[in-house]
């Protein structure tokens, strides 16, 4: 066979191969990380090319004030993911999903809290600490993830232009806490969670 011919074909043929294993081959999983602003890089999960949350959706205005950041537990992650899969069931978005999130990091540390007796906030319960007296629903509702977020996202939308407030106010609007600034310093952990879960929740 001529040399020019045989040479044209395995470039050729190397060619399809490296185009197929652009298609078909591993995605690139490496984590990439953020910085707290403590200096502690914390690992921020990988997505999926073709279904890459939108970071600026997520933190329109970026955070404001210092980050807090906690490890979390099975429960607490599984609470994070029923957040975002009711958010999804509720038709709104991964801002949504942050703020429902960074509300119950505040509230609760994304732990369903049952009455804690005398440390009990009135008779406030569940990721939220909605309050029964107060018409969220019955305690068997509001200790139901979904319900109770699906309650907060009611509320949330009643809240004009919510989807381009910081996470703070679209929080505190709904919540009406004693500490209205609180909120602030989950975002970027909300975000995060969000970006990790969201196509998989």
């Amino acid at each position: 066979m001529n040399t020019t011919i045989l040479r044209k074909s395995v470039l050729g043929i190397a060619g399809l191969a490296f185009a197929g294993g652009l298609a078909a081959g591993p995605l690139n999983h490496h984590a990439t990380t953020t910085d707290t602003g403590t200096g502690d890089a914390r690992p921020v999960a990988a997505v999926q090319a073709d279904k890459t949350v939108d970071a600026g959706k997520l933190i329109p205005h970026g955070v404001q004030g210092a980050q807090s950041r906690i490890d979390l537990d099975a429960e607490q992650t599984t609470n994070a993911k029923a957040i975002i899969a009711a958010t999804k069931k509720a038709g709104l978005d991964e801002r949504a999903a942050v703020i429902s999130i960074g509300t119950a990091l505040q509230e609760s540390k994304l732990e369903n809290l049952g009455h804690l007796g005398d440390r009990n906030d009135h008779d406030s319960l569940g990721l939220f600490q909605q309050r029964p007296s107060s018409g969220w629903g019955t305690p068997e509702q509001i200790t139901d993830p979904e319900y109770a977020t699906t309650a907060f996202l009611k509320g949330l939308k009643q809240v004009d232009g919510w989807q381009d407030m910081p996470l703070t106010d679209a929080a505190q609007t709904v919540q009406v806490s004693a500490y209205p600034d609180a909120y602030a310093q989950w975002e970027q952990q909300a975000a995060d969670l969000v970006t990790q879960h969201w196509n998989n929740s």
